[in-house]
């Protein structure tokens, strides 16, 4: 069973020891502990732990849009791939999104190689609706209204 639960400080140094797995950090632009810290004290940020059966298997970081419909679902880290936990905790995040933050919409980037990210966005019902470059990549943009 997937649980979600706000994130602390003091997770920190998990998170950015997450960030480090091999086939985690060629799909995101890892933080050290102390970027984490200082995003997580940012009001406009949300991190939130991935709890399996307990444990903690991941993370996300959100960002609350100024427009108060929308949120930005800016990270997800999950230690354990293709056994489906990224894709529940997708779910859990957008119930979250919508019944505890009354967000309607949720945007993404996504970088274009990210095959594996782009299939699983597509599944749960992602639309693409743009493109963006960044620090040399290619961003595709996806959003799902809930």
């Amino acid at each position: 069973m997937i649980l979600l639960e706000r994130a602390s400080v003091e997770d920190a140094a998990l998170f950015a020891a997450l960030e480090q797995a091999p086939d985690t950090r060629e799909f995101i632009l890892p933080y050290s502990p102390s970027e984490h810290v200082q995003k997580m004290l940012d009001p406009h940020l949300m991190y939130l732990r991935i709890l399996k059966d307990g444990e903690l298997a991941g993370f996300f970081i959100l960002a609350r849009d100024p427009d108060a419909s929308s949120i930005e679902f800016r990270r997800i880290v999950v230690s354990a791939k293709g056994r489906g936990v990224g894709q529940s905790a997708i779910s859990a995040m957008e119930r979250f999104c919508r019944e505890e933050l009354h967000r309607t919409r949720i945007w993404l980037d996504v970088f274009e190689h990210n095959i594996r990210g782009r299939h699983i966005y597509e599944k749960l019902g992602y639309k693409r609706f743009g493109e963006s470059d960044h620090e040399g990549g290619r961003l595709w943009l996806y959003e799902k209204n809930l």
